[in-house]
């Protein structure tokens, strides 16, 4: 994603983040998107021909509003924002440390956070994608394949999203673990 890890910041929203990742992907791509980058990986099965999208532990809007049930409440999203925003390194380790509890996980998530940091730019942006997007109807128009994996525990992305994803007709597999679910011994063979 543009300005996290190694990847060099994109100014801008969800579209131009996207048209960055699309200039690195081969033709006919299997996407993957945790969490925020599910969102993108939605808006980009809208841009580009794509063979499959896998959506891990994501949903197409992440705040609840009055037609919205299944989000972070706007309130409890600006405080993690907030918090994020005031440290970023604390905030994110402060969040895993409530979706794992493997202390040898926890350990090297923490190692990986402070070697390869989100930049502040790229944090504002990615909160403001998670704050204004909806991609409800663009998921739903999708001809492609869509398998959704989520987590019981949790705490972003509630597990009553599960209601929808039925409804949509989505291949859904559900875990017993929090908002991280490739920490999960099983999760390699839920993508399969």
């Amino acid at each position: 994603m543009p300005g996290h890890g190694r990847s060099a910041n994109v100014d801008g929203g969800l579209n131009e983040w996207c048209d960055e990742i699309i200039k690195i992907l081969p033709d006919n791509p299997i996407l993957l998107g945790w969490s925020l980058g599910g969102l993108l990986a939605i808006n980009i099965a809208k841009k580009i021909k794509i063979s499959q999208l896998i959506l891990l532990a994501s949903t197409p809007k992440f705040i609840k509003d009055s037609d919205w049930n299944y989000g972070i409440d706007a309130d409890n999203f600006e405080q993690f924002s907030n918090t994020l925003q005031l440290n970023l390194s604390k905030g994110l380790k402060r969040f895993i440390s409530l979706q794992t509890d493997n202390k040898a996980q926890l350990k090297s998530l923490n190692r990986s956070i402070d070697a390869l940091p989100a930049s502040p730019n790229a944090l504002s942006q990615g909160l403001d994608i998670l704050l204004k997007s909806d991609l409800r109807k663009l998921l739903k128009q999708l001809t492609i394949p869509v398998q959704v994996i989520l987590g019981k525990r949790d705490t972003l992305v509630p597990v009553d999203i599960v209601k929808w994803y039925k409804a949509q007709n989505i291949s859904l597999t559900l875990l017993n673990t929090g908002h991280l679910p490739f920490l999960h011994p099983d999760f390699e063979l839920s993508i399969i």
